[in-house]
């Protein structure tokens, strides 16, 4: 099995892991207590919590995680339930763009490269990005301030000191929490970050050793392991599942000349003005594409293709792929054909129409400004 596959194995098992201690939500309590309840500060908090929560790479824990934790305290403050839901997504999106996502780890099949070697440039990129959002959130919740000023519903000054996060209320999951294992799990998680950017490692044995370690300490029942294990392993083997399954199909579109074909045909439709920059073009309507094709669809069939075309005209293929991928990572949560969305949704109690119609203007206009700032660093 290649070691990209391993690493998505590990990677997702590890992080299920740590949810399953219970390491985030002592996070998320004090990021809510240091907003006091102030709608802007709150708004701000919820990019940091959908940042912190997605480090596993999975939409439906994040979203699991956050909207239950969160969902109360909007109702409470009367802020709009759409706004949760965009901000988590839009953080989420950005830091999907780790090795063991979904958009990064296609991205590397398409390649045929390492998934950790092409998340070592875009580091840079996530920081920059979580500041420009958390700065969107500020501004988003000054909008949603004067709405509810408008509305006389601004509920303001509501004492947050006794505010506390419970993943879940079930016996089970409390049952599972480490509260007095959670700075060795901190630790080990940023221990594992940092190595991840070192490059001291693969990322494949970097996780391995990471689960070898977090789950005798976390559980000392063999039981307990085997359980946590089952639990997490569908999600694990599906993405690897994925992976393989997408490396055939690229193998047999690239070794029957299936794809020069497709590359060339479409230069002769195409403006020849417009070729060498087709990447560009295709990343700048990357979001509203979401709307139009699932996630596999646009790396598998349009990122491929793409890439051949621009390929022919001196583009390097890894500047190409980066801008197809952040132009349309910012909208990974607004496709009505993403799963983890609909769950948001559910979990929200609201529509998805109307949500694609209040973020789209939001989740659009910042991933081209994430193509901005890629360029602007030299990534692009």
């Amino acid at each position: 099995m290649p070691m990209y596959q391993v690493m998505f194995i590990f990677a997702i098992l590890f992080f299920g892991i740590m949810q399953d201690t219970g390491m985030f939500n002592p996070l998320i309590t004090k990021m809510v207590r240091l907003s006091r309840g102030n709608v802007i500060l709150v708004s701000m908090a919820t990019v940091i919590i959908g940042a912190i929560a997605h480090l596993d790479g999975s939409g439906a824990s994040t979203f699991l995680i956050t909207i239950p934790a969160l969902l109360p305290l909007y109702k409470k403050l009367n802020m709009s339930p759409y706004m949760l839901v965009m901000l988590i997504g839009m953080s989420a999106s950005i830091m999907n763009m780790v090795p063991w996502g979904g958009p990064l780890g296609r991205t590397a099949a398409v390649l045929g490269v390492d998934s950790s070697e092409l998340w070592q440039p875009l580091i840079p990129l996530q920081a920059v990005l979580i500041v420009l959002l958390i700065a969107m959130g500020a501004l988003v919740g000054s909008l949603e301030k004067k709405r509810l000023l408008k509305n006389g519903t601004l509920t303001e000054g509501i004492n947050f000191d006794n505010f506390n996060v419970k993943g879940d209320s079930n016996s089970e999951a409390t049952s599972l929490e480490r509260p007095k294992l959670l700075w060795f799990n901190l630790l080990l998680t940023l221990a594992v970050v940092g190595l991840l950017m070192s490059g001291l490692l693969p990322a494949g044995l970097i996780f391995m050793l990471a689960v070898s370690i977090a789950l005798p300490i976390n559980y000392r029942n063999m039981d307990l392991q085997m359980d946590r294990i089952k639990a997490h392993a569908p999600s694990a083997l599906m993405m690897a599942a994925i992976i393989l399954a997408a490396g055939s199909f690229l193998g047999i579109l690239g070794n029957t000349g299936m794809l020069d074909s497709l590359a060339e045909d479409m230069v002769v439709i195409l403006p020849a003005f417009l070729v060498p920059f087709l990447h560009y073009i295709i990343g700048f309507f990357g979001a509203p594409l979401e709307l139009v094709l699932n996630t596999d669809a646009y790396y598998f069939a349009l990122l491929p293709v793409v890439e051949q075309i621009v390929s022919t005209h001196g583009v390097d293929s890894i500047t190409a792929a980066y801008s197809i991928m952040i132009g349309n990572v910012i909208g990974t949560f607004i496709s009505p054909f993403s799963p983890p969305l609909w769950l948001a949704v559910g979990l929200a109690g609201i529509e998805m129409g109307r949500y694609i119609k209040y973020a789209i203007f939001w989740v659009w206009g910042f991933s081209v400004l994430a193509m901005v700032a890629a360029f602007v660093m030299g990534i692009i």
